[in-house]
């Protein structure tokens, strides 16, 4: 790296390496503008879209703050799914090398008596989900008087009807003067509201599209009926290279995408809420290595999943609105790599897609398959006579159908015509 970042000239060696390790030129605008809050101990509300370092812009300055030389938990990081929280653990414990921080995660549906154990380790950064977090405080294996700083992870997925009060007596367990801070890629109001609740005089930062480096990211279509759907995912499965992340709207859909696909004979990992835990560590971790094309998911359980390489992100069933269209697609193209965007339309679902297009600011291409390649729909040899019509069709079946129906001498046309005089 040729210049500092003036905010990694503040941080101890051990980041300071783990920076050079990682290979990043620059830092991206989230983390300029975030990790100095976080490291003075102030409280802030971060928007910024999917890919832009979110994660490393409060996780740098936590570990820099974390007293190695003394065991208990001094922060706490909380994610709205299974994935996420072992994602960011990963990332916990990556930074963290050679600094004698202790970091552990707690999920909801694993075993009990092992997340014990990793208690006894004494672990400075926990990461987990509410219900599991809430739990252990309760049964008072969680000691939470010593957490200085409480990150919250997809806020927006965090302080919903169903978690907000999780989360809430969580942080009421913590001494007055600790730090509070959430990231996001969307920040609905009610979210930014039920956050300053307990937050003490946030500062609201907000990275646009205009802050990040230029997308290189297509986002391209394919229109067909609702039961040719199946058959259009199969033939972006079959793409050289391909590694995508693919949304369906619930479990039920998804069963039977990945049960029509894996009759295809098309290699796939399936991730959703219901899957056991070492299920779903399998499905990602095949997904990763590429030793699969394909991860079929529902959205919950692929919330905030960075996968590295991904090529390709494909709507299988059109996002529900727009906030769910940006969460989605944002898990390729990020940091400004290249990636594609693909969505399966009906004729119906066209319009809103070309909405969402217009709202969010991208362009929409429609695309067909021609010979397993994708190609301009007005490119290709067919496309000609599609437009004008199946009358038009020069093959030798279309040409000489007609002729053989009118020369037919069998018996079963010759008592249709006996039937016909009568």
């Amino acid at each position: 790296m040729s210049e500092k970042w003036d905010f990694l000239s503040q941080t101890k060696p051990f980041l300071q390496e783990a920076w050079e390790k990682s290979g990043f030129a620059s830092p991206t605008a989230v983390q300029v503008k975030a990790a100095p809050q976080v490291l003075e101990g102030k409280d802030i509300i971060v928007e910024s879209p999917t890919g832009t370092g979110k994660t490393l812009a409060y996780l740098m300055p936590l570990l820099n703050k974390i007293d190695p030389e003394h065991g208990g938990v001094q922060a706490l990081i909380l994610a709205s799914s299974h994935e996420l929280v072992m994602q960011i653990n990963l990332e916990v414990q990556k930074w963290a090398e050679g600094s004698g921080i202790r970091g552990a995660s707690f999920i909801g549906g694993a075993n009990v008596k092992r997340q014990l154990e990793k208690l006894k380790k004494r672990p400075q950064v926990v990461v987990g989900t509410p219900g599991r977090v809430s739990e252990l405080i309760k049964q008072k294996k969680l000691k939470m008087h010593e957490v200085k700083t409480i990150v919250l992870d997809e806020g927006d997925q965090l302080l919903v009807p169903e978690h907000t009060n999780t989360v809430e007596n969580i942080i009421k367990t913590t001494l007055a003067d600790r730090q509070i801070v959430l990231f996001s890629a969307t920040m609905p109001a009610h979210t930014e509201r039920a956050a300053r609740v307990f937050m003490n005089n946030p500062e609201v930062i907000k990275v646009t599209k205009e802050d990040m480096p230029k997308s290189k990211v297509d986002h391209i279509y394919f229109v067909c009926d609702s039961r040719d759907k199946v058959e259009t995912l199969e033939k972006i499965g079959r793409l050289e290279n391909v590694k995508a992340l693919t949304f369906v709207k619930d479990i039920g859909n998804l069963a039977v995408v990945a049960e029509k696909l894996q009759f295809k004979r098309i290699p796939l990992s399936v991730l959703h809420s219901d899957s056991k835990k070492e299920e779903r560590a399998n499905a990602i971790k095949s997904f990763r290595a590429g030793k699969v094309p394909m991860l079929v998911a529902t959205d919950v359980a692929a919330r905030g999943l960075d996968i590295e390489g991904l090529s390709h992100v494909v709507h299988f069933d059109l996002a529900e609105d727009l906030t769910q269209y940006t969460h989605r697609s944002g898990r390729t193209g990020r940091a400004g790599a290249a990636g594609t965007v693909i969505s399966i339309v009906t004729e119906r679902e066209e319009r809103t897609l070309k909405q969402y297009a217009r709202e969010l600011g991208f362009t929409v291409s429609k695309k067909v398959f021609f010979k397993g390649q994708i190609a301009d729909e007005r490119k290709t040899p067919m496309a000609g006579s599609q437009r004008k019509g199946n009358n038009d069709r020069k093959t030798p079946m279309t040409g000489s159908q007609p002729k053989r129906n009118n020369d037919r001498k069998t018996p079963v046309s010759a008592s249709q015509s006996k039937r016909n005089k009568k």
